[in-house]
């Protein structure tokens, strides 16, 4: 029978009603002839709970024991669901990751899916099971301990065993009925997409929409998974939700996608430090063994010998950085005069597979942004994408202002 997987987030299963609901629409899918399989995340909360008890137990936590305790919410989901399900006569099983088994990398609380065996849950397939129920977000390391794949991993999870499955679809319920043009709580004009192009969807997940993790549209575009994303809370039907698809599968579209924003964002500038070769590497290279997430990086024109280094990473990794850069320049391998920190900035993009073909978006949005007194601060591009930083206090009017300049409440 042809295999659809379905994952359902942590406010679709959140009670157990939320869990009756969501077992009604694997019903409905098993009644159209599908062997489905079910990926849960944790009860909505959960996750969180068990994180903040490992931190209240051990605030120096051994990571294979964190796994080991924050695996349990997706667990719990599992076997509730599997009963759920057979009290409505469905046979179904719960599996947990290290049962299938989910191969992963040994990198405990972000470890890396490596390979998805089919042949248990093939098996009992053919024995006449109808679904099987998958605590997402977990596996199991070579060295045989749990793993988790990081917060949002339950995407992944799903994706990774639509392709390994050769499933028909992949469909994402949670609390949204789909990918938007925008939020639509800043913008009350943003409009539900049919469809978007893998490589759109991996820009906004990774500017800052919410929608879906950034690993799991990695990986449906690298195995060309159809990502459906839709609402757990709407009444299911064939054309409800987003589909997320290859680019070839879209026949007309906007030379704009949508609008993304990330408000917590911090821009960060070494001032004044020698302009030599390899700087940047040695400046980079301690911030990413800190830990701190680069994002956007502009180098000014050197004076004298000297220049200065400006990037953005998120608010909560600018002591992070202050105390690499401190380190580096106590320890002489790095020189500069001074490390300012503005964490008072938003990031707004414009996303779009239409830049490619089409000239002018960049100065449309500029010119925009100028229109309503928006100063930028630092911009970088890329083929499908604009970024700029600018003060925080503007980002809405912002997305507001592009939102409509580019039209994106109408369809192409």
């Amino acid at each position: 029978m042809p295999v659809l997987v379905m994952k359902f987030g942590g406010t679709s299963v959140a009670t157990l009603d939320r869990i009756r609901r969501a077992a009604k629409r694997v019903g409905v899918e098993v009644a159209k002839g599908y062997d489905v399989i079910v990926i849960v995340s944790a009860m909505s909360g959960k996750t969180n709970e068990l994180v903040g008890w490992v931190n209240e137990t051990s605030p120096l936590y051994d990571a294979r024991e964190y796994d080991a305790v924050v695996s349990s919410g997706e667990n719990l989901t599992a076997g509730l669901m599997a009963l759920t399900l057979q009290e409505m006569d469905v046979p179904a099983r719960s599996w947990q990751g290290w049962q299938v088994p989910v191969k992963t990398t040994s990198a405990h609380s972000s470890a890396r899916i490596e390979e998805i065996p089919t042949d248990n849950i093939t098996a009992k397939f053919g024995e006449g099971m109808r679904v099987a129920v998958v605590a997402g977000f977990q596996g199991v390391s070579p060295e045989g301990r749990i793993t988790t794949l990081g917060r949002g991993g339950s995407d992944t999870t799903a994706v990774a065993f639509a392709a390994a499955f050769e499933a028909e679809r992949c469909d994402i319920y949670t609390d949204v009925d789909g990918v938007y043009t925008t939020d639509p709580r800043v913008s009350a004009k943003a409009r539900k997409l049919d469809k978007i192009a893998f490589e759109e969807m991996l820009e906004l997940a990774s500017l800052g929409a919410k929608v879906l993790q950034t690993r799991s549209v990695e990986l449906a575009m690298r195995y060309n998974v159809r990502l459906r994303v839709l609402s757990s809370f709407e009444e299911p039907s064939d054309e409800a939700g987003t589909l997320v698809c290859a680019e070839e599968d879209i026949m007309e579209s906007n030379v704009v996608a949508g609008v993304a924003y990330s408000r917590d964002e911090a821009k960060m500038t070494l001032v004044s430090v020698a302009d030599r070769p390899g700087i940047a590497a040695t400046i980079f290279t301690a911030l990413s063994d800190a830990g701190v997430n680069v994002d956007m990086i502009v180098q000014n024109i050197a004076e004298e010998g000297r220049t200065d280094m400006t990037w953005s990473c998120p608010t909560t990794e600018v002591a992070r950085a202050e105390k690499a850069m401190a380190e580096a320049k106590d320890g002489g391998v790095i020189n500069y005069q001074e490390l300012i920190a503005d964490t008072d900035v938003a990031k707004v993009s414009v996303v779009g597979i239409g830049m490619r073909s089409h000239t002018g978006v960049a100065a449309k949005m500029f010119r925009v942004l100028s229109a309503e007194g928006i100063n930028i601060r630092v911009i970088t591009t890329s083929e499908i994408k604009i970024s700029v930083l600018i003060d925080r206090k503007y980002m809405e009017l912002a997305v507001q202002a592009l939102h409509d300049a580019f039209e994106l409440d109408k369809a192409a």
